[in-house]
């Protein structure tokens, strides 16, 4: 049973969940770093919300862990480089929290339009200054959104509710979704200087900390508003600041800081600025929903191998996964046979989709294709990292799908490049789901996987087989199965050769030297 941990505080109905799914769970909150160090090893599973730090030495101690899973959007606080560098699925709940975190920008827009919280605490003190909080009408006025994704297109929503023009900057907003959307797709610094109020909606990563920068705010036009419920660090809190004290920017809302709890902040008693501490997902709806997603999805990895909402992983459904099991099975054993053949400087990698086959989804399959390839020559490659793994060492990954007549119901087909040439392989499934071996370098031969394997090349002339059978019976090797496959008498054939057993580096030697062989390897999978 896989054992889970919830190292922050969730709805108890997640703990529920996954016990009911069949997970073992733990729930222990508050803990220091080093606590949760020393206990990591023991779970399969860690989820959390944002008080959690999954830090290196967290995933160093964590020799069992398969999935963190963040109840809520954001993951500044979980280290997916390395993660995936482990193999760990990251996985969040970006859709649970995405109307409560709209609407909370929302709310923090017209707070800062109409000076709210100020004029709340100058009434609340006996005072009456009804001339002195003068705001200003947000029909009409021009709203920028940066980063138009979930969250930023339900705001883009609400706004023109309130009758408001909407531009937007994401360099992934299609043109289809802007028009769904109701946004004008602009450039950044036509945004900044269009924007009457600006709101940000993008993660915090490289390319977008600090995206409100002194640079950025002087291409604003004078006295613009800003609102930040996304991350703290994509504005630069000393320029704005400086903005502020001139008078350029009117206003800012602020639910997130760099520097988090924000007990101490530059901006803080300066006039005009509206802050909350990072209540954007705080609705009791919100705690609910992204609980229950989390647990959901966790549940469903750790028990059945569906992968929803992982940020370095390809998604898996639950309905798929059953289907997509048996491929990936498939192509994990063609990787590993032609990565114990020969995975030296590889270069390229084409995997192919024929028949059924070219109407699934492919990311997992070639994930685990890639898992199986490079994990014969290679410690610790996963199918969350296989990609990665792949890329980070120059191998170039192609896939292609078939939409043609084929021999077989369905059909893998695996092909590297290195600096040996080329080798190919291909498989297919008998009985729905048991995998099967039906060529090798182009010359139709079939077999399944069995635990041991002897891959032979040979000429195709008299005697080989009578040499290989004295040799074994020699050393006291039993042939389970015999699988021939030539193109031609007389030419090149191929042979695999189950044996019950190992080979000892001597005997593979010994098999190599025999007159018709061109190449003998000796080959084991993973089952």
């Amino acid at each position: 049973m896989p054992k889970l941990l919830i190292s922050d505080k969730l709805s108890p109905r997640a703990a529920e969940i996954l016990r009911e799914r069949g997970v073992d769970v733990d729930v222990k909150t508050g803990l220091s770093p080093d606590e949760l160090a020393d206990i990591i090893s023991d779970y399969d599973g860690l989820a959390i919300r944002s008080t959690t730090r999954v830090t290196a030495e967290i995933l160093a101690a964590a020799s069992k862990l398969k999935v963190v899973g963040r109840a809520g959007i954001g993951v500044d606080n979980v280290d997916i480089p390395l993660a995936t560098a482990k193999g760990v699925v990251v996985m969040n709940t970006p859709y649970g929290n995405a109307v409560t975190t709209a609407e909370h920008a929302i709310t923090m827009m017209l707070s800062l339009a109409r000076q709210i919280p100020a004029a709340n605490a100058s009434t609340q003190a006996g005072k009456w200054e009804k001339s002195k909080f003068i705001g200003t009408e947000i029909t009409g006025k021009v709203l920028g959104i940066i980063g138009c994704g979930n969250i930023g297109a339900i705001v883009a929503d609400r706004a023109q509710g309130l009758k408001m023009r909407v531009v937007g900057f994401d360099p992934y907003l299609t043109p289809e979704n802007a028009k769904r959307s109701g946004i004008k797709k602009v450039e950044l610094d036509e945004l900044l200087a269009r924007a009457d109020f600006i709101t940000l909606h993008t993660p915090l990563t490289d390319a977008t900390r600090n995206i409100i920068s002194a640079d950025a705010l002087n291409k604003t036009k004078a006295g613009v508003r800003i609102i930040n419920c996304a991350r703290g660090g994509l504005i630069d809190e000393v320029a704005l600041a400086a903005a502020l004290s001139t008078g350029h920017v009117a206003g800012v809302a602020l639910d997130v800081f760099a520097n988090e709890p924000a007990i101490d902040n530059l901006l803080f008693g300066m006039d005009n600025v509206v802050a909350t501490p990072h209540l954007g997902a705080s609705t009791l709806e919100a705690q609910e929903k992204v609980a229950l997603q989390v647990a959901e999805q966790m549940a469903d990895f750790l028990i059945n191998g569906a992968v929803t909402n992982a940020l370095n992983m390809a998604s898996v459904s639950a309905k798929e996964a059953p289907i997509l099991r048996p491929y990936m099975a498939l192509g994990r054993k063609l990787g590993e046979f032609l990565g114990q053949v020969d995975s030296n400087g590889l270069t390229t990698v084409s995997i192919e989709f024929d028949g059924k086959a070219a109407s699934l989804n492919p990311d997992p399959v070639v994930a685990s294709t890639l898992a199986g390839l490079l994990g014969s020559a290679m410690e610790s490659v996963n199918m969350v990292n296989a990609a990665t793994t792949a890329s980070t060492n120059g191998i170039a990954v192609s896939t292609i799908r078939h939409d043609r007549r084929c021999d077989y119901e369905t059909l893998l087909r695996v092909t590297v490049s290195h600096g040996g040439g080329e080798r190919t392989i291909a498989g297919t499934l008998v009985g729905g789901n048991k995998a099967r071996i039906v060529e090798v370098q182009h010359i139709p031969v079939e077999s399944d996987f069995p635990d041991n394997l002897l891959y032979l090349r040979n000429y195709d002339k008299p005697g080989f087989i009578g040499d290989l059978g004295s040799l074994c019976g020699a050393r006291g090797i039993n042939i389970a199965t015999f699988h021939l496959g030539r193109k031609q008498a007389g030419g090149e054939a191929i042979a695999l050769v189950e044996i019950d057993g190992g080979m000892d580096a001597e005997t593979l030697q010994e098999l190599r030297g025999l007159k018709q062989v061109v190449r003998a390897d000796f080959l084991s999978f993973s089952q």
